[in-house]
């Protein structure tokens, strides 16, 4: 995660203080994503303990008692999936204030109830998931990055005073991803961090759709008024304030929803 804050520190660096409009280019920021997940993907496949028990590449399947996939050798490029899929996610959340840091924080408790269930072998073996000797260190960073988005919300919330910016979205999300990771809880991602991951459908949508009625039709067509897909509430006539307290009461639905995978076994 120390490398991809580099990144992004460097990104707005020359933005704001070299005056480069573009910062740092596209391919070199996901440079950066690719090689940390290179880095944590390598760290978990070759751990010796993880690998004693079997568990190395494996990632948990909601909704299943005691069912796992053992990805083997597409464990490493998981892993930069999912981390860069995650922080350019957050990324593309963070457009209205307090959005990214308020669905960042629901993220993140959700995340550290997690963490602290997989390392406790009474609540492992009673929910039947993996059990994680070190996990409840995670949940420690959990809790204080949770802490560290409220502590933002408090001056990003409309009007904000603070923005985050690419260098803490980017970090952010790489951090949650990571966390997702370290869990072993990779497939549960699309339900915590739902809102994250329709904003980035949204566009990839958004993009597709008009690029082939530009071809078939001579022009192109939109899905949505203007995506990131919040936006599209904007143009809808929604303020800025409701649009962002709804996301985040879907936010805390899908947290909540996420708990009741551990049961539904």
């Amino acid at each position: 995660m120390q490398r991809n804050e580099l990144v992004r520190y460097l990104d707005d660096y020359l933005k704001n203080v070299k005056k480069m409009e573009r910062g740092l280019i596209g391919r070199y920021k996901l440079m950066g994503q690719i090689i940390l997940g290179i880095v944590v993907g390598s760290l978990i496949y070759f751990n010796p303990e993880l690998t004693l028990k079997g568990i190395n590449s494996n990632t948990s399947v909601p909704f299943f008692k005691n069912f796992e996939i053992d990805l083997q050798f597409l464990y490493i490029p998981f892993v930069i999936f999912v981390i860069t899929a995650t922080s350019n996610a957050v990324n593309l959340t963070d457009g209205l204030d307090g959005l990214s840091a308020g669905l960042l924080g629901i993220s993140f408790m959700t995340f550290a109830g997690i963490a602290y269930v997989t390392g406790n072998t009474i609540y492992s073996d009673y929910l039947n998931i993996i059990y994680l000797k070190e996990a409840s260190e995670v949940t420690i960073f959990c809790m204080a990055a949770m802490g560290a988005t409220i502590g933002f919300l408090w001056f990003n919330a409309h009007p904000a005073q603070i923005f985050m910016g690419d260098i803490g979205s980017l970090a952010f999300g790489s951090a949650l991803g990571t966390i997702a990771v370290l869990v072993k809880k990779e497939l549960l991602l699309p339900l915590i961090a739902g809102l994250f991951m329709i904003e980035t459908l949204s566009v990839i949508l958004q993009v597709s759709f008009y690029k082939y009625t530009r071809k078939k039709y001579g022009e192109g067509r939109r899905i949505f008024l203007m995506t990131p897909i919040h936006h599209h509430f904007e143009k809808k006539g929604w303020y800025e304030s409701k649009v962002v307290i709804r996301f985040w009461i879907v936010g805390i639905l899908l947290a909540l929803l996420t708990f009741t995978t551990f049961k539904i076994r």
